[in-house]
């Protein structure tokens, strides 16, 4: 008995005698070898428009670059004088600047003997504050002391931290309050009688004296 014959193949999906996916795909040109001819779009992104970009992304990446410390009161260190006097830039400006609320021992005067604990302070404002390191300062009432100096409370910029405060809490630095400047008399109080009660540094080092 003869084997049926195969099926035929399915034929396509039937489609309306208008559909255009249809009708044959019209031919493309051929490609010659002469180069397109640049529109003007084109020409806008040519090297002089990417040089533009490039400059305002700099400008963009500077101003988003700078921090708090560029801000009011934005400062350089330049150099520590002894635990409780910097040196500073501000706006080019060099300036000497006493930290308010604070008194370290003596260590640079030359009618003064060094005071115990004064080396011990002015190293660790050293290390504080090193040369090139960004501070914010504010003031008090009264803006200079007798001798020039600015009267500032100083923050340093990367985390923030209070070094009056910072001096005082580490046994490096007796409470000075002078009026009118005591704007910060308080915290600064406090942070003395926390380390005078620890014992921390000038107040298990040396003799006792008027103070905090």
């Amino acid at each position: 008995m003869p084997l049926p014959p195969d099926p035929p193949p399915s034929a396509p999906t039937a489609r309306p005698a208008g559909d255009a996916s249809l009708r044959p795909a019209p031919a493309r040109p051929e490609a010659t070898s002469h180069p397109r001819r640049p529109t003007r779009a084109r020409l806008r992104g040519g090297p002089a428009a990417r040089g533009a970009l490039v400059v305002l992304a700099i400008a963009v990446g500077a101003a988003c670059s700078s921090g708090p410390s560029d801000g009011p009161g934005a400062a350089t260190i330049t150099h520590v004088v002894d635990g409780d006097t910097v040196e500073l830039r501000i706006g080019g400006q060099e300036e000497t600047a006493r930290l308010l609320g604070v008194d370290t021992p003596e260590t640079v005067d030359p009618d003064e003997p060094v005071g115990c604990f004064g080396p011990e302070a002015s190293a660790r404002t050293k290390a504080l504050l090193p040369p090139g390191t960004r501070v914010r300062i504010t003031r008090d009432v009264e803006a200079r002391d007798r001798y020039g100096r600015l009267l500032v409370y100083l923050v340093r910029a990367e985390d923030d931290l209070f070094v009056n405060e910072a001096l005082l809490s580490g046994g490096y630095a007796r409470v000075l309050a002078i009026a009118p400047n005591d704007a910060h008399r308080a915290e600064l109080s406090r942070a003395a009688g926390q380390a005078r009660a620890a014992g921390r540094g000038l107040w298990s080092a040396c003799p006792p004296e008027g103070g905090a």
